[in-house]
């Protein structure tokens, strides 16, 4: 993919992303026309639909013959990441959304052919953009080093809640062998948080949308991401998810092959 593209494609998606923080924002105090989605604890609002659009809208301007994959079903029939492939998530953790209005996130991702372009993730609230650029990747504009390679023992551990209080995949052992269990309520902000350092991994069952920003930033760190089994995932299908540092990755597929860590 040509160079000069692809940084033009950067500079308008990261001003696309000022323009749709102040939007969501300024609709925090608003009353939102909240709806269900497969439960009750799945919920949609105008406003991920309105941002989803406003995402849509912009990419057709810009990369007209693009193919685009949104949660809320505004854009094509995705099955694969040939061509041009955009994923968004416009709210990324509605319910912390309506209940906090803090701790949610949007998150973009672009795919030429199946390989990883660009990946954003706005930590709304506290207006910090995470993204890459030639091989690095950036809290705004300060640099993010990899964090350290260290153990499941050695850190805390992002977990789902359903995941964790079903015990799917020996999820209660690989709390108890980690420093503590998180549980944020969004993808976008946990996978912030592993790569920070502040978590050592982060493990739910996740859409094409809730991790295909994510990886993009992941991978560029040395981060691991696979299905808990160890496998690389499609992107574009939904899967139970682990992302770690390697050392703590191998920790946690033992947890979850034989229910203790040990090789």
């Amino acid at each position: 993919m040509n160079y000069l593209w692809l940084k033009n494609a950067d500079e308008a998606i990261q001003s696309w992303f000022k323009e749709i923080r102040e939007f969501t924002v300024s609709s925090l105090n608003q009353i939102h026309d909240v709806s269900t989605k497969s439960s009750r604890t799945d919920l949609v609002t105008e406003v991920d639909k309105s941002n989803e659009q406003f995402f849509i809208k912009k990419i057709r301007n810009f990369d007209p013959e693009s193919h685009i994959l949104g949660e809320e079903g505004f854009g094509d029939d995705v099955t694969n990441l040939d061509g041009h492939v955009w994923i968004v998530d416009p709210i990324d953790g509605t319910m912390n959304f309506v209940k906090q209005h803090n701790h949610f996130a949007i998150m973009l991702a672009l795919y030429i052919d199946g390989k990883e372009e660009l990946g954003y993730i706005l930590d709304v609230m506290n207006d910090k953009l995470y993204h890459n650029w030639d091989g690095k990747v950036y809290e705004n504009d300060t640099e993010i080093n990899p964090p350290e390679d260290i153990s499941l023992s050695e850190g805390l551990m992002g977990l789902s809640g359903p995941l964790l209080i079903n015990n799917e995949k020996n999820m209660q052992a690989i709390s108890k062998a980690s420093e503590g269990a998180r549980i944020y309520g969004s993808a976008g902000i946990q996978i912030i948080a592993v790569l920070k350092g502040e978590l050592v991994g982060y493990i739910s069952t996740l859409k094409p949308w809730d991790i295909a920003a994510g990886k993009v930033l992941c991978d560029t760190l040395g981060i691991k991401v696979s299905d808990i089994d160890g496998n690389i995932i499609d992107v574009v299908s939904s899967d139970i998810v682990l992302v770690a540092t390697k050392i703590a990755q191998k920790d946690i597929l033992n947890i979850v092959k034989y229910g203790s860590d040990c090789d």
